[in-house]
This record gives C-alpha cells, sequence and structure tokens, in this order.
C-alpha cells in the first residue's frame, strides 16, 4: 500500500503548526516526580485529550489511583486511552507514549528556559524539557492522525492509543490498567502489534530501530542518627554523621572505572558469544559519538562495541544524588541529622528486580554493618522493571524498517537500548504480540539532561516516518 502524496504534503505545509504544538506542550511543566507539579501533569492529560478529540478519537481518562509523595496524599495523572477506527478488515496498531517529564530548572544549567520550547533557527534544533522524551514522538502521532483527518485520507489501519503520565516516575497504576483491558470487550481487544516512539538513534546521523531494552531497579537509602540538624563546631567529632556513613555506602556500590560491586550481579550476566560481538562492531557508532552526546571526552572506552555493550548487554550501575545535605550556595556548616542517597541499577537479559534487589539490600546492609556506626540504615527499592527483547524478524519491523529506508534512504541500525520503558515488557507479555520501538530523536538530544533538543528535522521526518510504519503495517503484516 503506498503512501499518499497528500500525506506528506500537508506535514510539509503544517510545519509551523506542528512546532507550536510541541510549544504548548513544552509549556506545561509536567514533572511527574515533584508533588508540586501533579497539577501541571494532569493538565498535560487534558491538554491532550482535547486535542484527541478535536480530531475524532474516542478517549477515555482512566483513573489509575493515588499515591503519596513528599507526605501529600495525590492522584495519580490519568491514562488516556484513545480509539480511533474500527474496521475489522484492517490492522490494529497500539501507541504507547507518555506525557510527564523530567525536573528541569535553569539554575540546573540550561541555556534557556526549560519549559519555553527555544527554536534555534542556525541549527535548526528545538531546545525544551521534553521536546525529544517523549513530548515530540508523542504529537507525532497527533500530526499524523491530523494530516489523516484534515487532509481527508483514510487511515490505513485502526489506531489505539495508550499515553500515561508517570512513565518518568515508576508507571505507576499503568500494569495494572492494561491487565484489567485485556480480554472480550476490553480496551486492547483486537490489537495486532505495538509501537512506542520513547527512545533515540545511537548517533545523530543514522536511524535505528530497537529491539531489546535494559530494565531497571531504583533504590533509596536513608541513614539517619541525631534528632535533629546539628553544629559542626558544637557536634563535629562527637557524634556519628549520616553523611559521612552514607558517602562511604554509596562509595561501595560502584568503582571509577564502571564495575559493579555489588557481590553476584556479574555471575548473573550471560556470557558474550563470537557471533554476538559481531553484531556490535557492525553497528554505525564511534567513540566520538559518546563524547559528543556528553559534550567532554569521558568515554570509559576507546572501544566502540565495548562502549556499545557497556549500553545495550552489561548492567550498569549510576549514583543519582543525595537528599537531606546542605547544597544550596555558600557555606553553612551543618550536620544533616538524616540524608538519602538514589541510585539505579539498569538490568539485561537474566537479572530481575526480584533477583537483584535481594543481593543489593543484603551488600549495602552488609557494608554498613563494617562501618561500625549507631546511626541506622534502611534501603528501600522504589521501583522496577525487567529486561526486555522482542524478534526483530517479525512483520512489524519490517513495516518499520521498510518506513525507515523510504523516508531517510538508508538501512536503519538494529539495536537495544540501554534505556528502560518497562511498559514495553507489560505490552508483550500481557497482550501477546511484538512491540517495536521506533525512535524519532537523535543520540544527542540530551534526554534528561540539561539543554535536551528535538532537531526539527527530526520532529518533521519522524512524523513523515511514523504515518509511512502505518501504511507498511497495512501492506506488510501476516
Amino acid at each position: 500500500m503506498s503512501v499518499p502524496q497528500a500525506f506528506y504534503d500537508y506535514i510539509d505545509s503544517h510545519e509551523s503548526q506542528f512546532i507550536q504544538r510541541l510549544a504548548d506542550a513544552v509549556a506545561i511543566p509536567s514533572v511527574s516526580a515533584d508533588a508540586e507539579h501533579r497539577k501541571d501533569v494532569i493538565a498535560m492529560g487534558k491538554y491532550l485529550q482535547k486535542q484527541l478529540q478535536d480530531l475524532g478519537v474516542e478517549v477515555r481518562m482512566a483513573d489509575v489511583g493515588r499515591q503519596v509523595v513528599d507526605g501529600q496524599d495525590l492522584p495519580l495523572p490519568p491514562v488516556i486511552l484513545g480509539k480511533f477506527g474500527s474496521d475489522p478488515k484492517k490492522k490494529t496498531v497500539q501507541l504507547y507514549a507518555h506525557y510527564d517529564v523530567q525536573p528541569a530548572l535553569l539554575s540546573d544549567g540550561w541555556n534557556t528556559d526549560p519549559f519555553k520550547l527555544t527554536h534555534d533557527g542556525q541549527t535548526g534544533r528545538l531546545y525544551g524539557r521534553g521536546a525529544s522524551d517523549d513530548k515530540g514522538p508523542l504529537l507525532g502521532w497527533l500530526n499524523v492522525l491530523e494530516a489523516h483527518v484534515k487532509g481527508g485520507l483514510e487511515l490505513p489501519v485502526n489506531l489505539r492509543f495508550c499515553f500515561e503520565g508517570m512513565e518518568e516516575s515508576g508507571s505507576e497504576g499503568l500494569d495494572e490498567l492494561i491487565e484489567s483491558e485485556v480480554g472480550p470487550g476490553k480496551f486492547f481487544e483486537g490489537v495486532d502489534c505495538v509501537c512506542i516512539s520513547d527512545n533515540y538513534w545511537l548517533n545523530d546521523r543514522t536511524p535505528c530501530i530497537t529491539y531489546g531494552l535494559r530494565g531497571i531497579t531504583y533504590y533509596k537509602l536513608t541513614v539517619s542518627g541525631p534528632g535533629r540538624d546539628l553544629h559542626s563546631g558544637v557536634f563535629g567529632n562527637m557524634v556519628h554523621e549520616p553523611l559521612v556513613d552514607l558517602v562511604h555506602l554509596m562509595a561501595k556500590l560502584i568503582s571509577p572505572q564502571g564495575e559493579i560491586l555489588v557481590p553476584g550481579i556479574a555471575e548473573l550476566v550471560a556470557p558474550l558469544t563470537e557471533e554476538e560481538r559481531k553484531r556490535y562492531d557492525k553497528l554505525d557508532y564511534s567513540v566520538q559519538d559518546v563524547e559528543s552526546a556528553v559534550g567532554a571526552a569521558v568515554a570509559r572506552s576507546d572501544d566502540k562495541s565495548e562502549l556499545l555493550m557497556g549500553r545495550m548487554r552489561y548492567p550498569s550501575l549510576s549514583l543519582h544524588g543525595i537528599e537531606g545535605a546542605f547544597s544550596a550556595p555558600g557555606a553553612k556548616t551543618v550536620i544533616p541529622a538524616c540524608v538519602h542517597g538514589k541510585f539505579s541499577l539498569r538490568l539485561v537479559p537474566n537479572l530481575t528486580p526480584e533477583n537483584v534487589d535481594g543481593l543489593v539490600i543484603k551488600y549495602l546492609k552488609d557494608e554498613f554493618a563494617k562501618l561500625d556506626s549507631k546511626n541506622t540504615l534502611n534501603v528501600e527499592s522504589l521501583h522496577g522493571g525487567k529486561p526486555w527483547i522482542a524478534d526483530p524478524n517479525h512483520w512489524n519491523y519490517v513495516a518499520a524498517i521498510k518506513a525507515t529506508e523510504t523516508i531517510y534512504k538508508v538501512s536503519p541500525d538494529l539495536t537495544r537500548e540501554g534505556g528502560s520503558i518497562p511498559v514495553t515488557l507489560t505490552f508483550a507479555e500481557t497482550l501477546g504480540v511484538n512491540v517495536l520501538l521506533l525512535p524519532m530523536g537523535r543520540g544527542d538530544d540530551g534526554a534528561h539532561s540539561t539543554n535536551e533538543k528535538l532537531d526539527k528535522s527530526n520532529y518533521i521526518q519522524g512524523t513523515k516516518l511514523l504515518g509511512t510504519y502505518l501504511y507498511e503495517v497495512a501492506a506488510n503484516a501476516t
């Protein structure tokens, strides 16, 4: 089934309107991890609800309950479930994206207001929190739908939308909702495949399609002792200091060379075969790609395949921050009474939250005992998700490969990804269908970082890619 030229023409002629749509979405600070921004996450959901309804989508805002954040009882953002088309002769494609974003402050090092989309006319880059992760890709699907509805074109497939507002904070309530909506007469009945656009190219030049993801398990360490914050001049060298204990513990988790120091983790990883090693050697990637993406020459290896395996097939442990310690400008001589350290493990096949959590918690408790401290330690696993791998030879992937070749005139790299999207595995296991990751953004977009961006060309061409993929699904599905 060929793609109507009118579809591409509509995208090109409405470029400025689509960029404005992204600007409107970026302006809503939908930070799911911050209790103060929960109202904004909900507002973002309502914005999308209206956008979808205006395009003829049958929308249900699914209530997934409440949660306690920083001592506040808050409603979870609704999961947006949408239906467009019910032709039994057509395949039904389930789309997933998220409308929440990571925290961002100008003081973090942003060059522009993170919640105001800034278009750099010279580079073509669109800067703003969520531009690439994941508001740009999400809105790409709205752009595709608009081009058909307002352009008088018939979609080649039926669409189902599942947009959530808690992906950056563990997708609270989503798995249970999906499981409850499987079966005769339920929302996910008849879905033939799933497409997720929430990842990135390996570099800034070669498109890719992703068939595997690492999982994640996220931890919070709490060390507490004194009943209140203390003056270091009065109590220094007199009491066990929680921050000292916490820093010692976090330093025991990983070496400066990236070796995970928790016993038992490395032994769970499947051994590398020569055939698998060759797959990484073929990918279009370099050490310079890493250094360009991060803005410094800090790559851990000069071997690009070793770097790729570190991202895709091996687990990693990252330290994320310390709460409760003094961090404001100036010099404050305080001994904090209670501090919290946060870190996560990215998981690969054979590693799951269930078989890793016990190893991590036991190790930390054993190391804390060696400190001979009178403070107390608490270790929590905040959330987790299993790793996922799909069959890249499935017709869903064939469709995505052909669509990529049509839009970008090159064959995409087939990759596994270092990030985690737990709902991917939930869809695969619960719906029993093939799940595809079809990225819009580039490897240097800086998702989760300062100055996050989405290149205008990726936004517009990516919208064309998503639409073309739907036509290829209709043509290649068996």
